[in-house]
């Protein structure tokens, strides 16, 4: 049986500046350093300079054992917490990472110890393999792990009494975790800093039959995280209602609701709350606002010099309505918002009606449609129109009367921005006739529309030349998936005179897409297109995102 053998620093220091890790005058502080016992000899070597994860990666070569980056979305919790106890993973600093019905996969900083290796295989009955990782991951890992495990654990012992049937639980209203049980509170305390660092734009906590899930987006795609036994579910989705100042008590109904709190980081994040009644419970789904989008200019949203122009002169004029297009989670809020913050001064008077406040800003008096009390986006608008205002924000428009008041608005002299949900620029023409908007108004009315779609940008780290443009290969980084981060791409189109003769009574869309690109509107393919050139997406990113549904935007794009 081999000797275990734990890494010391002096012993390591050689092979280092073999492989031109470090040089000789980092080896010789180093080697003068007093043995920390409590410290892991790599995290000693990378404070004086080098990479923590490049030392890793050289140490599992070294050491001739897999390497692994610990992404923690890539790990099931809930299956791994139980392969070993938190004392075992302390003492060994050693931590599960995958389990299938054969093996299972060890992350460990220390690959010639093995004294755990015989004990732990024979007590679950699988072989184990073993890889090297970041000592810091491992530790954080062991701590927010098992940690969680805790709370569930314990939350699930108070919500079922012994010898109650799990199917039926008569008179159980009383055995359910309580939302400010403390290990509630950490549940949900974890699944907030979570979610800010795996920079995540949305939480969905999702109640279903036999386990609730929790589901982070990040740069557009979901991710599965965990699994709570459904009582515990259920009192998340409690703590989370009780912090944004819903009605707790009510389940049948949709409620809104939001939550400011700090990352940690130490800024201030506000989180917009929304929940759904569904056959197994109340679905919450919580909007993470970064505040740092209101200090965002059109470059770092992704706003191409050439597109900027025509924007900034919809929004120099003094009256007229100005959409901003596309589906749920393509941005419009951020560019709604950091246009709002650019037209906002001392010398105009700036109010907006949403339905909820997607950001508080304290340069807009913003007011929030309230359904209980009938206070809709019309007779928001309405009571907007005696406050004086010089520019008016909209939430969305949805109905007729919204628009007609919107139109109305326009007419009386008032710059407005709102929302539409089309598909592309001039579908937001055809979207407000179906509103049973009259042809005449909307030519009299109607500046522009930009629509918007929000794309994956490349990694910088791993991105690679192919051809006339780059393609996504993955790293570490970026989970294997070739990309880091998100930008918009814009079609803007100005309404002149040549598409206001097109606006007639069952316009032509077709005919204003054309005549819209012919007077210099770029589709949202081609505008995509543009930043695979620039080599910021791919071909695959953009088909993915943008429609192709007309001679515009056809469905496949030559490179």
């Amino acid at each position: 049986m081999p000797v275990d053998r734990r890494l010391e620093l002096r012993p390591l220091l050689p092979p280092l500046i073999e492989a031109g890790l470090i040089n000789g005058d980092i080896a010789q502080r180093l080697a003068n350093l007093p043995t920390d016992p409590d410290r892991h000899p790599l995290e000693c070597i990378a404070a004086e300079g080098p990479c923590l994860e490049t030392l890793t990666q050289w140490l599992a070569r070294h050491a001739g054992q897999p390497y692994l980056r610990i992404d923690p979305l890539k790990i099931e919790v809930a299956k791994v917490v139980p392969l070993m106890s938190y004392a075992f993973a302390q003492r060994h600093a050693i931590l599960a990472v995958a389990v299938d019905a054969q093996t299972v996969t060890v992350a460990s900083a220390q690959p010639y110890v093995t004294r755990w290796e015989a004990g732990l295989a024979q007590v679950l009955k699988r072989s184990i393999k073993r890889v090297v990782a970041n000592p810091q991951d491992i530790a954080r890992c062991i701590g927010e792990f098992y940690r969680l495990a805790k709370s569930v654990n314990g939350a699930e012992q108070k919500a079922v009494a012994p010898g109650q049937s799990d199917l039926l639980n008569l008179g159980a209203s009383d055995q359910e975790p309580d939302a400010n049980d403390a290990h509630i509170v950490n549940i949900v305390d974890w699944l907030l800093q979570y979610a800010f660092g795996q920079r995540a734009s949305d939480i969905h906590v999702e109640p279903c039959r036999e386990q609730g899930r929790v589901r982070f987006r990040i740069d557009g795609l979901l991710h599965d995280v965990y699994q709570f036994p459904p009582q515990v579910t259920m009192a998340v989705v409690s703590r989370l209602k009780s912090l944004g100042r819903m009605n707790v008590a009510e389940k049948r109904k949709p409620q809104d609701g939001r939550v400011k709190t700090k990352s940690p980081a130490g800024a201030e994040v506000e989180l917009r709350l929304s929940t759904l009644p569904t056959a197994f419970g109340e679905k919450l789904v919580m909007r993470i606002f970064d505040p740092q989008v209101l200090l965002k200019d059109f470059d770092q949203l992704g706003v191409f010099r050439g597109e900027q122009q025509p924007w900034r002169a919809m929004n120099s004029q003094t009256s007229g309505i100005i959409l901003v297009t596309g589906p749920t989670g393509s941005g419009k809020t951020s560019t709604l918002y950091t246009t709002l913050k650019q037209l906002a001064s001392r010398e105009v008077n700036l109010c907006t009606v949403e339905d909820p406040i997607e950001m508080v800003e304290p340069a807009f008096n913003q007011m929030q449609v309230q359904h209980s009390i009938d206070l809709t986006f019309a007779r928001g608008i309405r009571a907007l129109l005696r406050q004086d205002p010089d520019i008016i924000m909209i939430g969305e428009i949805r109905d007729q009367e919204t628009a007609e008041m919107a139109i109305q608005a326009a007419l009386t002299g008032h710059l407005v921005l709102s929302t539409l949900h089309t598909n592309d620029a001039p579908g937001a023409i055809s979207r407000l006739q179906e509103l049973g908007i009259a042809h005449y108004l909307i030519k009299a009315t109607l500046l522009g529309v930009m629509a918007q779609r929000l794309v994956r940008l490349l990694c910088p780290d791993c991105k690679r030349v192919a051809g006339d443009a780059h393609e996504a290969i993955g790293c570490a980084q970026c989970r294997h998936s070739g990309y880091q981060g998100r930008a918009g791409v814009y079609e803007i189109m100005t309404v002149d005179e040549d598409l206001k003769a097109l606006i007639t009574p069952g316009a032509d869309v077709q005919a204003l897409r054309r005549t819209a690109i012919a007077r210099g509107m770029c589709s949202l393919r081609m505008a995509g297109l543009q930043k695979v050139k620039a080599g910021l997406t791919t071909v695959a990113e953009v088909l993915r995102v943008t429609p192709g549904d007309s001679d515009t935007n056809p469905l496949s794009v030559g490179r």
